[in-house]
């Protein structure tokens, strides 16, 4: 234990004196987690701007344009005709447009269909999704509370006419993301994948700069010789370090941007220091493969992006092609994010995700043991340049 600590306290000190490592590795989590939680800080978008031309001009028809107006998702923008709002549309100025036909209201009453168009700018996901959720509600609800209204004037009790007019009643309830909005699903992916590039881009960058300032050889002497307490040894540092990270994420980041944990805390911190480890391991075995830190920074730091989209977090992990699953299996943080989604919105546990748990250990173990390989053939290399001296 005693070289352990020696080489510990020999990790302190590089990361203290370079400011690269210092600033990447200690101040980059808690900058990157508040600044690019905060993007998501309202959860979900509101009134957003649709266009409506009404050519009914009619009771229904104005009723109809007020529930839109009166969701928390849509603010009407009236107009006047379709090429005025199609305008606006290619102007950016709204959203997409409505188009309430003309004889709205005589079709209905004559227990006709009545149609409305609805036209979206779909270059845009999320404005266009909810426009287009929120208007078919309120389209069918009022033509429901028309439907039922017309019932009741037959003669029909209120039961009769609710079961006439919604024959088939759906209890939909969504679960764990009950407002269905794109910041709750985003945010505990985003700051594991923050704590994860900051972890990986830092401790390779660590390693790399054992090679560049030739201190390899060094470095495996004050471990007696050990290649398993060299690795130990520079890995408690970080260790330390982003469990507590983790932790401050899973406590304050979650309170601060209204993210629940419904699972077991202690499992959550077991599953994230496996993911931690495996982390710093896949970080130290990259890193060895770089020759200076400043290309170990360049290639990294856009490895952040492919790396979020291939582990089936944005894009389900079946929808992928077979050669990225591929890929994406052999990523610890594809299992991690299985796992740790389960724990914190659907109050999984670790036996609910065996499997997941298992895979991520096994690449750890395999990381390990390329790590391992890898450091001593650079250890001999560097032993033949010393006697070749």
């Amino acid at each position: 234990m005693k070289a352990v600590f020696k080489i510990l306290k020999r990790e302190v000190r590089m990361v203290s004196k370079d400011s690269s490592l210092f600033l990447i590795l200690l101040l980059a989590p808690i900058i990157y987690a508040f600044m690019y939680g905060s993007i998501y800080l309202n959860k979900g978008e509101e009134k957003v701007k649709l266009a409506l031309i009404d050519d009914d001009g009619t009771a229904i028809s104005r009723l109809l344009t007020e529930q839109l107006n009166a969701t928390p998702m849509i603010r009407i923008v009236p107009s006047v005709s379709i090429s005025e709002a199609q305008e606006k549309m290619y102007n950016g100025k709204v959203e997409g447009y409505f188009y309430i036909q003309h004889d709205f209201e005589k079709n209905i009453l004559s227990q006709k269909q009545a149609n409305v168009n609805l036209a979206l700018n779909a270059s845009r996901f999320l404005p266009s999704s909810d426009l287009l959720s929120t208007a078919t509600k309120v389209c069918l609800t009022v033509g429901a509370g028309v439907r039922k209204t017309y019932f009741n004037k037959q003669g029909m009790s209120e039961d009769e006419a609710m079961k006439m007019t919604n024959p088939i009643n759906m209890d939909y309830r969504p679960l764990y993301n009950s407002s269905m909005t794109y910041g709750s699903f985003l945010l505990p992916g985003l700051l594991a994948i923050i704590l994860q590039q900051t972890l990986l881009i830092g401790v390779a960058a660590a390693f790399t700069a054992e090679r560049e300032e030739k201190k390899l050889l060094d470095f495996y002497n004050s471990s007696d010789k050990n290649i398993s307490k060299m690795i130990f040894g520079k890995s408690l540092l970080y260790f330390v370090v982003f469990m507590i990270f983790g932790l401050f994420f899973t406590v304050v980041n979650f309170s601060v941007f209204g993210v629940a944990l419904r699972g077991s805390f202690l499992s959550l911190s077991l599953v994230m220091a496996i993911f931690i480890a495996s982390i710093i391991t896949l970080g130290m075995l990259i890193g060895s493969f770089f020759k200076t830190k400043l290309f170990a920074f360049q290639v990294l730091v856009f490895s952040s992006y492919p790396i979020f989209l291939v582990t089936g977090y944005s894009m389900p992990y079946q929808a992928l092609p077979k050669a990225v699953q591929l890929f994406s299996d052999l990523l610890p943080t594809s299992p991690f994010l299985k796992t740790y989604i389960s724990i914190v919105q659907a109050g999984g546990s670790i036996s609910d995700n065996l499997p997941s748990v298992i895979h991520l250990i096994i690449l750890w173990m395999l990381f390990l043991f390329i790590l391992m390989a890898r450091i001593s053939v650079l250890v001999k290399n560097q032993n033949k340049i010393v006697l070749a001296k």
